[in-house]
């Protein structure tokens, strides 16, 4: 039985307080809402804080409202199965309920958190075992190694984010609210996650995630597909969020394709967005889309299922989220979510 090491707890009531403990304590530290990724990592010695940080205690970070301007706030420490569930997210924004609907089981969607999936730690095969095991092979570059086990003459760790509502959040052209000791400040989520393994956030150490906005779709639709070996708790060994725009005439004004767990971060195909944009949504255009969106997803050895399959794989789910798109719908459309509760 893997054991949790010992560390010293904190219970801030407010984001200010938060970040103070974190300030005070630096890389020796680390926030916690869920613990669905941390406490397992802490277990297997990949990270090793001796101070954490919980966060549930904080009001702020558990808002899950309509803003001014008719965006969806989301809290970091809302839970999973509260935004599978939420009237407003299921009616408005029902592929946000649909892509959290995939994460893992319902008992650990009680616990883990919006803003915990989106920072979720990258993963690899290589990486995620005992300290045991990944002593026996001499470490990796991610933790404690100097070595790359799935590109050994990489000089870069190409451990793989496996997030399922990164990739959604940067198709809907999402907001991180980011505070820190200096201050808040909000980027687009594109621009929260870095293609590398190891450096995979642009979010400072000691920055926490309050909350997440997203614009209304209106006019606009989005969709979710995703791969994995079982129909519940695994990992997307394939993730693909689609989003498009349509104008009076049925015409595709713009569009995000983006792909997850296929390399160190949500990656955006701008030419299949080209591809779509001044098109209606037909067999052609929507064939030519998924066909540029696999030229970028080159998938390497550190997930389930084989390298070429799951490359293969590619343009049959982008093809699938944009099929989706076609049905009718309107914005109390919930096809495909669970049951309410």
């Amino acid at each position: 039985m893997l054991r949790l090491p010992a560390f010293a707890p904190s219970f801030p009531a407010t984001v200010d307080e938060a970040v103070r403990i974190k300030t005070a304590h630096g890389l020796d530290a680390s926030y916690v809402a869920g613990g669905t990724d941390l406490y397992p990592n802490m277990k297997r010695l990949q990270q090793t804080p001796r101070h954490v940080i919980d966060i549930r205690r904080v009001p702020e970070l558990g808002l899950l409202n309509r803003g001014a301007e008719g965006q969806l706030r989301i809290g970091a420490a809302v839970t999973l199965t509260r935004l599978i569930h939420h009237p407003l997210v299921r009616q408005e924004w029902p592929v946000l309920s649909r892509a959290a609907a995939t994460i893992s089981t319902p008992i650990l969607q009680n616990m883990g958190t919006v803003g915990g999936n989106l920072l979720l730690d990258t993963r690899c095969n290589y990486y995620d075992q005992t300290y045991e095991w990944r002593r026996a092979i001499d470490f990796c570059m991610k933790k404690d190694g100097k070595i790359c086990w799935v590109a050994p003459s990489s000089p870069r760790c190409w451990a793989v984010q496996s997030s399922d509502l990164a990739p959604v959040m940067v198709a809907l052209g999402a907001r991180v609210i980011l505070m820190g000791p200096k201050g808040s400040r909000s980027i687009p989520a594109a621009s929260l996650y870095r293609n590398d393994g190891i450096e995979f956030l642009t979010k400072h150490p000691d920055e926490l995630l309050v909350r997440i906005e997203v614009p209304a779709l209106r006019t606009s639709r989005a969709d979710y597909q995703k791969l994995r070996r079982r129909g519940a708790f695994d990992f997307p060994v394939l993730g693909v969020a689609a989003w498009v725009d349509l104008d009076s005439q049925g015409l595709v004004h713009a569009a995000r394709i983006v792909v997850g767990a296929v390399g160190s971060w949500p990656m955006e195909s701008e030419e299949a967005a080209k591809v779509l944009v001044g098109q209606p949504l037909t067999d052609e255009s929507i064939t030519a889309a998924a066909t540029a969106a696999a030229r970028r997803a080159k998938p390497l050895d550190n997930t389930d299922f084989t390298i070429g399959w799951r490359k293969d794989m590619v343009p049959v789910y982008v093809r699938r989220a944009l099929v989706n798109l076609l049905r009718p719908s309107s914005p109390s459309d919930a096809a495909g979510l669970p049951p309410a509760g």
